[in-house]
């Protein structure tokens, strides 16, 4: 029988209620807010911030900027402007560089961001706000990891939403150029490097995306897993992305990893909840099945759709799954795409606050029994 879950119910919203939701609790009487965000290229990057602004929040924002080696200068005439109109958004605000590899091409933003988190004081905030859409996977996840530790703790603030503008159109049109060194995402090693998971079924559920096979290989080759269940999008606003994927990434499934197609998996690209609840659901399978055998081990890689991306984090949080990333040494992106999304498709998840019953379900910790 399945574990209770943290997440299920949850509060979200999407679409339109998004905006009614910011405008109704942020703009709300002794609503004090801090606004965690990036201040890169992404055309994606002002939403949130513009809309706590016109909402009337009280709101005192940390723009973290991630650096990565010789960028190209339209993507840092993108990240200018975007800076700009965020500080004018938000008059209280603190602009902090984040290197991403060190001098010896070690990865290294995500142990970065945390040291620089670990310095901040949140007094007289009510509310934090992750706002991920400009924010890479390998520092929005530690981001988020360390406020929803700090919150269990009882340290506060009592609240912690996390939102993402939704743009596959846009996910796609940003096309990464992968470094050479797989590893895991800092803080989300999971049980992967413990000698009780050496003998563990390894099952890796790589997210399909377009443009990153040769990323997803090489992960492959890093988590050595005994199976593999490929994650498509479905439905998704492209009613055939899932078939464009599974016919790109035809060679790998049939001999690279041997994937049956009834171990394909198939979440919604717009709803974050339903990847969470779909991979708690195959953990909560596998566990009584490898238990006599060396234990049952996810890993997860969530490349692609931010949205996507944040139901895996939610799992990842909740059962202390190992996440296998390959960071980005550069982005390109085609100078088409306007400088802003004016009409970003905003998803909002209420992670830890007063609006659940107390006591929540514990998270799981690495080390500890996961029966």
């Amino acid at each position: 029988m399945g574990r209770e879950r943290r997440w299920d119910p949850c509060v979200s919203h999407r679409g339109a209620e998004v905006d009614r939701f910011i405008v109704e609790y942020f703009g709300g009487v002794g609503r004090k807010v801090l606004l965690i965000a990036g201040a890169g290229f992404d055309p994606r990057s002002t939403a949130v911030a513009e809309r706590l602004k016109a909402a009337g929040a009280s709101v005192r924002a940390i723009l973290f900027q991630e650096n990565r080696p010789k960028p190209a200068q339209d993507l840092i005439n993108r990240a200018t402007s975007n800076a700009g109109s965020l500080t004018t958004a938000v008059g209280n605000h603190v602009v902090i560089p984040i290197e991403i590899f060190g001098t010896d091409g070690a990865v290294v933003g995500g142990r970065n961001i945390a040291s620089s988190l670990g310095k901040e004081k949140f007094e007289d905030i009510t509310d934090i706000v992750v706002d991920a859409s400009a924010l890479s996977v390998g520092t929005s996840f530690p981001i988020i990891r360390y406020l929803v530790e700090r919150i269990e703790r009882g340290k506060g603030p009592a609240n912690l939403h996390v939102f993402v503008a939704h743009d596959p159109t846009l996910d796609a049109a940003i096309q990464s150029v992968p470094s050479d060194a797989p590893g895991y995402v800092h803080g989300f090693k999971g049980g992967s490097t413990l000698d009780g998971s050496a003998a563990a079924a390894k099952l890796w559920l790589p997210q399909l995306a377009t443009g990153r096979r040769g990323a997803l290989g090489r992960l492959h080759e890093f988590v050595g897993p005994h199976d593999t269940c490929p994650i498509l999008p479905f439905p998704a606003s492209d009613p055939r992305l899932g078939d464009k994927l599974a016919e790109e990434f035809l060679t790998e499934m049939e001999s690279g990893w041997s994937v049956d197609t009834r171990n394909i998996l198939y979440a919604d690209e717009a709803d974050p909840l339903d990847l969470y609840r779909t991979i708690l659901r195959l953990d909560d399978l596998r566990k009584p099945v490898f238990r006599e055998v060396g234990g049952s081990l996810l890993v997860l890689s969530p490349l692609g759709s931010k949205v996507m991306a944040l139901g895996a984090l939610m799992a990842a949080l909740e059962r202390d799954l190992p996440v296998a990333y390959l960071e980005s040494i550069s982005y390109d992106l085609d100078g088409s795409v306007p400088l802003t999304s004016s009409t970003p498709n905003l998803v909002h998840i209420w992670l830890e606050g007063d609006v659940y019953t107390q006591p929540r379900p514990v998270l799981h910790r690495e080390g500890t029994s996961a029966s």
